[in-house]
């Protein structure tokens, strides 16, 4: 009897173990936030690999709606309005689905966030956004599905779904102009204006460059110290075709980048000097 019930509570012990073992799993969950326009997006999702199967037949089949990863639902969350497809698109949580194509991948977003490997479950009616978009065949192969979000200026960018010798480039943009205009314009009634931050963006995208120049002036003024931003400074004199001040400007800059130890600040004024 007694050795009938040492074997149950060997057998017992011998699930423990067992039950605590761990496995990677086969297609890693990943989720990732980049900062992009006055927000951030989103993405989460499973990311199988290929394992020596062909895209377009043996994983994510040509024609076929696929959930775009593994296991569960692929999602793309939104903090600030974007425009995908020429439409703009609230903040908000959404399901990213793909048709893919050797031709044309469809991308859709739907405000469904639950249609993982039945296709029935999906609904056109809550679509959001249809794009068409044209791979691009790579040099490099991609081993594990990726989506990324790539080529990132204060107003453009490219969501990448990238697998095989497959990128799939998505554009993705943001109207933030209008915005910011008005948010600098009540900065300058404030008491204490942003007049280097409002000087870069001026400068950075082609607005009054006088306006520009005298904020950066300003901040300088405030900041005899900042050799970013008589650096800044020297860039719009040079913009300006004023070279003796954007020297002088530089000069300076470089002088103050050197007593800090910035090397590259003293890089880019050598070669904003030889410029002008």
């Amino acid at each position: 009897m007694k050795r009938i019930f040492l074997s149950f509570l060997l057998a017992g012990a011998l699930c423990s173990v067992q039950a605590q073992v761990k496995f990677p799993a086969a297609s890693p969950a990943q989720t990732i936030k980049q900062d992009f326009g006055l927000g951030t997006i989103e993405w989460s999702y499973s990311r199988p690999s290929l394992k020596g199967r062909q895209l377009y037949t043996d994983l994510a089949p040509a024609g076929k709606l696929w959930r775009t990863g593994a296991n569960g639902s692929t999602t793309l969350t939104i903090s600030d309005e974007v425009i995908i497809g020429g439409k703009t698109i609230p903040a908000g949580k959404y399901g990213l689905l793909t048709i893919p194509d050797r031709k044309s991948w469809t991308v859709i977003l739907t405000k469904q966030t639950d249609v993982t490997s039945d296709p029935t479950a999906y609904k056109t009616a809550d679509d959001v956004v249809r794009v068409s978009v044209a791979p691009v065949t790579t040099k490099n192969n991609t081993e594990t599905f990726t989506i990324q979000l790539a080529n990132i200026t204060p107003t453009t960018a490219e969501l990448q779904l990238s697998w095989g010798n497959v990128l799939v480039p998505v554009p993705v943009k943001t109207d933030i102009d209008g915005r910011i205009m008005a948010s600098i314009d009540a900065s300058m009634q404030s008491d204490k204006p942003a007049y280097f931050p409002a000087a870069t963006y001026y400068l950075e995208n082609n607005k009054d460059l006088n306006k520009a120049i005298d904020w950066f002036a300003k901040a300088a003024a405030a900041q005899p110290k900042a050799y970013w931003i008589q650096y800044q400074y020297a860039k719009a004199l040079a913009k300006a075709g004023r070279k003796k001040d954007a020297r002088a400007a530089a000069e300076a800059s470089m002088q103050l980048a050197k007593e800090n130890n910035n090397d590259d600040y003293v890089r880019n004024n050598q070669k904003l000097i030889a410029t002008l």
